[in-house]
């Protein structure tokens, strides 16, 4: 079953957040309207497949290689850059991963260019302040906290970066929320943070045999009860109980960044729960729901991939395993061979705990 849970959780954040690419700048610069308008002259609502190539659009123009019959490999993108980013420092560290082990990671396999908003700041002040030893392993030579000094720090970065935390601690999901909190808190404070460390609760619990709504229960419990996070959860998980489609998030919500944490987590819970039971629905409706399109849908296909069910082949088959990433030293990785290096991850994590 485990092999089959990570198996599914790295397919489904993989064809999620694919999925969501092709039209992340369409939703994010022009809004929601928009990116409805594009799916339908596109003919494709309900999304349930890839996005179609509509030629002389900003989508074409932009992100083609995302489309429909546009790609062989799944493109590079810095949600799956993070989650493999966070497999190495746990085979590097395991349980015992903080937050100095991330800076040093950052500074060693991230490429400047490809990291955006708190990511940045925080890596444009280590880059300022820290020792040049520390990438090494000495001491950074200054408070690692003014890192998350930032006026990004409550926005999205975090919550993306946290899935992989959650896949290595099934039935465990307060050692994950510790971790996601740990790599969270280089960049982030208060509700950056605490969306991370729903989102690898939430994995965790699902991994552990909890449906969907325990899971989000579950999450929720490990925040901060009157955090906006924590309201959030509850909106999105209040939205799919009624039927209803994501306009209230959006109406709650629609003075924040559209790459902001709080409004996007309503939106993963939300199409979580209102596609509980068909991936496609899952990530296409949440796609389909705006904001930071392809961070929530690769959210989503993730944690919906620990149920251990098997990703619908019209997703995986067009990638055909290959995944592309933009991390110093690695330009391609292998689908099996991701699966296999999580799973001894997470064998690890059983048998040592703390201790490895």
């Amino acid at each position: 079953m485990r092999e089959t849970q990570i198996r599914s959780a790295w397919e489904g954040r993989i064809s999620g957040c694919q999925l969501g690419k092709a039209v992340e700048l369409l939703s994010m610069r022009e809004g929601r309207q928009a990116l409805t308008d594009y799916l339908l002259a596109a003919e494709a609502l309900p999304l349930r497949d890839y996005v179609p190539l509509v030629p002389n659009t900003s989508v074409a123009r932009q992100f083609a290689q995302c489309c429909r019959g546009q790609f062989d490999r799944s493109e590079p993108d810095d949600d799956i850059n993070y989650s493999v980013l966070a497999l190495m420092m746990l085979e590097e560290h395991g349980a015992a991963l903080d937050t100095a082990d991330v800076a040093r990671a950052w500074l060693n396999y991230l490429p400047g260019g490809i990291v955006f908003t708190a990511e940045r700041d925080a890596l444009v002040t280590l880059l300022s302040k820290a020792n040049y030893g520390f990438s090494f392993g000495a001491d950074p030579g200054f408070d690692l906290a003014e890192c998350s000094d930032n006026q990004h720090n409550d926005w999205i970065g975090a919550q993306i970066r946290a899935d992989l935390y959650g896949w290595v601690c099934p039935g465990r999901p307060e050692q994950a929320a510790e971790l996601a909190h740990r790599d969270a808190a280089l960049s982030h404070r208060a509700e950056g943070i605490y969306g991370a460390m729903a989102v690898a609760a939430m994995g965790a619990a699902i991994g552990g045999g909890q449906s969907f709504t325990e899971a989000v229960d579950t999450a929720r419990s490990l925040i901060p009860n009157d955090s906006e996070c924590a309201q959030a959860m509850t909106l999105g998980a209040e939205v799919a109980a009624s039927g209803d489609g994501p306009g209230q998030i959006h109406a709650r919500y629609d003075h924040l960044s559209p790459v902001h944490t709080v409004n996007n987590l309503a939106v993963v819970v939300w199409g979580l729960l209102v596609g509980h039971d068909d991936f496609s629905a899952a990530i296409g409706e949440t796609t389909a729901a705006g904001w930071d399109t392809d961070c929530n849908a690769a959210t989503v296909g993730g944690l919906w991939g620990l149920s251990g069910r098997d990703i619908p082949q019209h997703w995986t088959q067009p990638w055909n395993g290959r995944v592309a990433v933009q991390l110093a030293g690695i330009g391609e990785l292998v689908l099996d061979d991701l699966v296999s290096r999580t799973i001894t991850v997470m064998d690890q994590m059983v048998t040592n705990g703390d201790r490895w």
